[in-house]
């Protein structure tokens, strides 16, 4: 196929060039109504293609013309057989690709480390999670992903399940055998849905981690705006293979998308997919060189770490992305959030996430040696501030998974009440509390709130990071099932 064409974007300037009088939304017609600041700062260009779906630009929801050849070229740029673009996010893409494979009542085995809009399709849905326990790296304080050997067990119980997810890769990089697995589960005529957010260069790169379409996975939801250069917000969905009904899934995303879809986010999907079919391969070089040149510096600092192949050889850690440079601080006696902290105050520096004994920086082809060296330079100067810190260095705690009581649905659905936070032990959540990023609940509906968890949730409020979810945003009460009184 010819990846020069942009179909939809072409579409849009051309349509734009026209200057059309236009009697439908959006009401700011090209710009002439938006307020003057903002139009001067967006500038007319972006404003002008603005536009909804008209029959020249075709439609989202039931794509028969660019929209169409868009997607179909991305299918062959990520190998796909089928793509579907989201301007719901990954997010969207995910709900997509699990609500269109189960349904009230069918198993689906999942990591119990994922992102929460994994479990709000299986809320919606009616679905019956089957949670598989990730590899705890007791080191670095983070969860990987899962194992062969656990989605085989899974299997062996659960023959019955509808779908089996998988993360590939981490938030932080990290892979399993992603074929193995798919081989495995399309042993028992299963398919397997990819979360792939964090892997729009991966297929573009042979030292990146294997895609989920090379990989023969069924489908994947994979962030192009991540990593891939589209704007944020948009994304798509691959798809692949006989497992999977693509009208159905079609349906399902139509059904979560909104009717006034952004053509600007299209336009961005429709050039980075161009950009990287022809450069993909020099785009992942760069961003691989820049972050493995950071990596080795930051592991000459005094008290940094930053794994890198050295964390391969287990069944949880069988390849990792080196674009995700992930520094591991407690040994300076400070959080990362602490880090994150003083990266903001000190050099301007935003970085990708914080918890409490890691940072992780994202680098990305737009990078630059120079930005790079900043990030070296501060992280020299902070080690450097805490060196003798030792003595405070932080102990890792990792609270157990808490037990699943009820379906997800039944508990977010069903008859609660507001208790406080610290007196909730041994009551079953009812709705989700989470650090965002990277936005894996630490507690979800259904499951039994332990005091571990408590304090768990407690020391990452009071040092400050992103706890969120509960409808109380101060998390002093949350929502838990009302418990049955005996009677007598």
């Amino acid at each position: 196929m010819d990846h020069n064409r942009t179909p939809l974007f072409t579409a849009l300037t051309e349509h734009a060039a026209k200057r059309p009088i236009q009697f439908h939304i959006p009401g700011h017609k090209k710009g002439a109504g938006s307020d003057p600041e903002f139009r001067s700062f967006i500038g007319d260009n972006a404003l002008s293609i603005d536009l909804i779906n008209i029959a020249p630009l075709d439609d989202l929801h039931q794509p028969t013309g660019v929209i169409l050849e868009a997607q179909k070229l991305a299918a062959d740029a990520f190998g796909a057989d089928y793509t579907v673009f989201s301007v719901q996010g990954t997010s969207g893409a995910i709900m997509t690709m699990i609500m269109s494979v189960v349904g009230e009542g069918d198993k689906i085995i999942v990591p119990r480390n994922v992102h929460k809009s994994i479990l709000s399709a299986i809320i919606f849905s009616g679905a019956k999670p089957i949670f598989l326990s990730p590899v705890r790296d007791t080191n670095l304080g983070i969860d990987h992903g899962v194992t062969t050997s656990s989605v085989r067990k899974a299997l062996g119980r659960h023959p019955d399940a509808k779908a089996v997810l998988v993360i590939n890769p981490t938030y932080y990089g990290v892979c399993a055998d992603l074929k193995e697995i798919v081989e495995l589960v399309h042993s028992y005529d299963i398919p397997v849905l990819v979360d792939e957010a964090h892997g729009a260069l991966i297929h573009f790169h042979d030292e990146l981690p294997i895609s989920a379409m090379k990989a023969g996975a069924d489908m994947a939801a994979t962030s192009v705006h991540k990593l891939g250069g589209s704007m944020t917000q948009s994304s798509i969905l691959n798809v692949q293979g006989p497992r999977v009904n693509q009208r159905r899934i079609q349906t399902i995303i139509s059904m979560l998308t909104t009717t006034s879809t952004s053509y600007l986010l299209l336009a961005s999907l429709d050039t980075s997919r161009r950009k990287l079919a022809l450069h993909g391969k020099q785009m992942a070089e760069h961003s691989i060189r820049l972050a493995q040149y950071a990596r080795s510096k930051i592991n000459e600092i005094p008290g940094l770490y930053c794994f890198g192949e050295d964390i391969l050889g287990t069944e949880a850690t069988f390849a990792y992305d080196p674009t995700k440079v992930t520094v591991h601080i407690r040994h300076l006696g400070i959080t990362g959030y602490d880090v994150e902290n003083w990266l903001r105050d000190r050099y301007n520096i935003e970085i990708e996430l914080s918890d409490m004994y890691n940072i992780l920086c994202l680098v990305t082809p737009a990078d630059t040696q120079e930005n790079v060296d900043i990030l070296l330079e501060a992280l020299a100067v902070l080690a450097s501030e805490h060196t003798g810190n030792e003595a405070n260095e932080l102990v890792i705690k990792i609270p157990e998974i808490p037990q699943l009581s009820l379906t997800p649905r039944d508990a977010f659905y069903g008859d609660t009440e507001l208790v406080p936070f610290k007196e909730s032990a041994g009551r079953i959540m009812a709705e989700f509390i989470y650090v965002y990023p990277p936005g894996i609940p630490i507690l979800l509906p259904g499951e039994v709130i332990s005091q571990e968890n408590i304090d768990y949730i407690v020391e990452h409020l009071e040092v400050g990071l992103p706890v969120k979810g509960p409808e109380d945003r101060t998390i002093e009460n949350v929502k838990v099932i009302v418990e049955t009184k005996p009677i007598f």
